[in-house]
């Protein structure tokens, strides 16, 4: 018999780092709630606030950060008005792209989770392998990376 157990949802404080946005009413769609595809920028938000950080930069001269790919699971609608927290963490580190794990909240409850992809890419547009700083500032957002 499968086991029907529903995983347990994350909380704000798994997570290394955290941002928020505002919710605005135009995010909101025919059904009175956020539409779906804002819930991709709100997780924008975060990954944004950590690859380019002002105050901890780790991208290599003449490097940007892409976003490859990015999975979300909706668990539970957003509503106008309010803020909507977002937990970031780092689950994987390659040779060029990292594994970043994420969760929005609103009023404290878990309301989506995601994954993302994300590359350090040069000029030429082409992955670029992460230096040891680079790495070093990655792994302290990664609590649940052997250290």
């Amino acid at each position: 018999m499968p086991d029907d157990a529903k995983p347990e949802l994350p909380t704000l404080d798994q997570f290394a780092h955290h941002s928020y946005d505002k919710l605005r009413y135009r995010d909101t769609d025919r059904q009175g709630h956020v539409n779906n595809a804002v819930f991709a920028t709100l997780l924008d938000t975060g990954r944004t606030e950590l690859f380019y950080n002002p105050d901890r930069p780790f991208a290599d001269i003449g490097c940007s950060f892409v976003t490859a790919r990015l999975t979300i699971d909706f668990l539970a609608e957003i509503h106008w008005p309010g803020r909507v927290d977002v937990g970031t963490r780092i689950g994987r580190i390659g040779r060029s792209s990292t594994t970043v794990e994420q969760a929005l909240f609103q009023d404290g409850r878990c309301v989506a989770t995601a994954t993302a992809i994300v590359v350090q890419v040069g000029a030429d547009g082409r992955g670029h392998p992460f230096s040891q700083h680079a790495v070093d500032v990655l792994t302290g957002y990664a609590p649940n990376l052997a250290q």
